[in-house]
């Protein structure tokens, strides 16, 4: 798999969680990658966690964070 495909499929997962409701709600930086926990928006709704193992990925999670808080701003 080369690394596009990879970073394609992270970005997908990423955009397949946003679709449903969830948000952003803490990242981790690790030796192993960066752990994105994302929280739904009801009550009751289960916090997932995803691990980015591409650059790109985390670039992109990073980038669609400081474009929600430049909205609230």
């Amino acid at each position: 798999m080369s690394a596009y495909d990879d970073f394609a499929k992270e970005k997908q997962e990423i955009d397949d969680l946003l679709l449903q409701g969830y948000t952003v709600t803490g990242m981790l930086e690790t030796l192993d990658g960066a752990k994105v926990k994302f929280d739904g928006g009801e009550p009751g709704s289960e916090s997932v966690e995803l691990l980015l193992l591409t650059a790109d990925a985390r670039k992109y999670v990073t980038t669609l964070v400081f474009a929600g808080l430049q909205k609230v701003e």
